[in-house]
């Protein structure tokens, strides 16, 4: 396990709690179930009635390409969360989301790119970066993070 899918899963856990949602666990040591193949995986639960369908797919969108904007963050390569392969469940997370409030596919990719930059502006604020970085530390030492632990680490940040 390396650190990267420490620093990836928690830019994922960081946006999902700063739009709203609860994250139940992460873990980069995922069980091998008879879905896909993963290295690490956030759980995250929503509110009830809390949020328009809208508001839930925009939400989503920040969600899925958080980990992948983190990622980069953390490598210091910009990349394209389109263009890189083990990105690719978060970028169709992010498109299949933003289908649902953009059908034409060349705003929705311009919608996914601005969005891409707004987080990467927004994760690498000093004080949320930090919060991503603790996390991956305890996600590091502990390979699994339950809900009461993750909150106790981002409650003095959020």
């Amino acid at each position: 396990m390396s650190d990267i899918s420490a620093y990836h899963e928690s830019g994922h856990a960081f946006m999902a709690m700063f739009v709203g949602a609860r994250v139940h666990s992460m873990t980069v040591d995922p069980d091998w179930d008879d879905g896909p193949q993963r290295y690490a995986d956030v759980q995250i639960e929503w509110p009830d009635g809390q949020f328009t369908e809208k508001e839930f797919h925009e939400k989503n969108v920040m969600i899925s390409l958080a980990g992948p904007v983190a990622e980069m963050i953390h490598s210091g390569e910009p990349y394209h969360p389109a263009s890189v392969g083990e990105w690719s469940s978060d970028w169709k997370l992010a498109w299949d989301s933003a289908a649902t409030f953009l059908n034409d596919e060349p705003r929705r990719l311009q919608h996914l790119e601005q969005t891409s930059i707004e987080l990467y502006q927004l994760l690498s604020r000093d004080d949320y970066w930090q919060v991503i970085s603790t996390l991956a530390d305890h996600l590091v030492a502990h390979e699994t993070l339950e809900a009461e632990e993750i909150l106790d680490i981002v409650s003095p940040w959020i």
